[in-house]
């Protein structure tokens, strides 16, 4: 629930957007005293979950580093809970550094990857992509990723009914050291950043954020964001057990907005899924296209409520600005005028479309030449966009929504 403006000592009172309109005049003045997205409250970076395709947020955020574009709220769901906490969690010159260091343990080499003059020729061969792809995504299922998880021995069919241990494939301890190792969670505590983590209780089956703002987050509750079943085991959190929140939903963006306060936001949104895809032609295709309609979370349907809910906002706080006193005064016209958000929003979309080669599997892909790929596919598309500076302007329609595709499109 958002904050409510207090009416001011006029007899009429100031209504929400009045007062909206004077403080965009006020906001847009210091905007011009100011870097990149000083005409918003809030920078926000959310990030969906995706597994190894989370490099890719990776090179997003190097980007905006070297553009000067500094997030104020960072939200994540698995993988991108990890890189949003790597990264509020360290001292902004060492933010890139800490990503890179994650993505380097979790990617080793493969001992069948192809060096020197070959590797260009064999990254541009769809058919040996595939391939490697496959036995690299194969070797992860058998053995794990250093530094993030590794598989249960005994399997979970043998152990004891009703201990943790047979409830998933895989045991996550090693990623606790690892986040342990590069982040600073006494920092996350005490930062500028505010962090806010999602995650499913296994009990109760409702969503959950873990936010820096209300409470201390520690690598529990970054663990408990990516424990994906039934490959990874549910996490303990006093007294209560949580799952992946991408099981819920795997995009942060109304969650951002409905728990904003009273700001102004630009959000950087970065989808590891793509809700648009061709129809698939063969069994692998299927399952591929499956898990991107899954875990983009109907993204584009989530903008378009936001866009249909700043319309009907602002068609009410126009009808209550000609109402007549008496009418104003009225306890139906003050419910109305406590929903009003009058606030404006701009999303940038930073979605990954990957390549044809990389099949149903590529969320479990840790090769490091992957994870150069998608690193630098971030970077790349973020480049792109920082050059757009209409991004960082205040919305001027109507509704207060200015949604952005710049990597695919022109923008809307």
């Amino acid at each position: 629930m958002q904050e409510k403006i207090k009416p001011s000592g006029d007899k009429r009172g100031v209504s929400r957007a009045q007062l909206a309109r004077r403080r965009a005049m006020q906001v847009a003045a210091a905007a011009e005293r100011r870097g990149p997205g000083s005409a918003f409250d809030t920078i926000a970076l959310l990030l969906q979950g995706g597994g190894a395709l989370g490099a890719y947020q990776a090179g997003v955020y190097q980007a905006l580093a070297e553009a000067g574009v500094h997030p104020t709220w960072l939200a994540g769901i698995s993988i991108g809970a990890i890189n949003a906490a790597i990264i509020a969690g360290n001292a902004p010159e060492s933010r890139v550094e800490k990503l890179r260091a994650f993505w380097e343990i979790v990617s080793t080499p493969s001992p069948w990857a192809p060096s020197g003059e070959w590797q260009g020729m064999f990254a541009r061969g769809e058919t040996a992509r595939t391939t490697f792809n496959q036995m690299n995504s194969a070797a992860v299922a058998m053995a794990g990723v250093p530094g993030f998880f590794e598989p249960r021995l005994p399997p979970p069919w043998f152990q004891s009914s009703g201990t943790i241990d047979a409830t998933s494939y895989y045991d996550t301890r090693p990623l606790k050291a690892t986040l342990e190792k590069l982040i600073d969670f006494e920092r996350i505590g005490t930062s500028e950043i505010r962090l806010s983590v999602g995650a499913v209780n296994v009990r109760s089956g409702n969503f959950a954020y873990f936010d820096s703002k209300e409470q201390r987050i520690g690598p529990e509750h970054i663990m408990a964001s990516g424990a994906l079943p039934p490959g990874f085991p549910a996490i303990e959190i006093e007294g209560e057990y949580y799952w992946d929140g991408g099981m819920v939903s795997n995009t942060p963006l109304q969650w951002a907005v409905e728990n904003g306060g009273e700001h102004d936001m630009l959000a950087f949104q970065v989808d590891l899924w793509n809700a648009r895809g061709k129809f698939p032609g063969t069994m692998a295709e299927v399952m591929t296209r499956q898990k991107e309609i899954q875990y983009s979370s109907r993204t584009r349907a989530g903008t378009n409520w936001l866009k249909e809910a700043r319309k009907v906002h602002c068609a009410i706080a126009e009808l209550l600005t000609q109402l007549p006193d008496e009418l104003r005064q009225t306890e139906a016209a003050k419910v109305l005028d406590a929903v009003i958000d009058p606030h404006v929003y701009s999303v940038v979309h930073l979605i990954y479309r990957p390549k044809e080669y990389e099949g149903d599997s590529k969320d479990y892909e840790f090769s490091r030449l992957s994870m150069e790929d998608h690193w630098r596919a971030g970077h790349n598309d973020a480049t792109r966009t920082l050059r757009h500076k209409e991004i960082f302007e205040r919305p001027t329609n109507l509704e207060g929504v200015f949604i952005y595709d710049l990597t695919e499109h022109d923008g809307e």
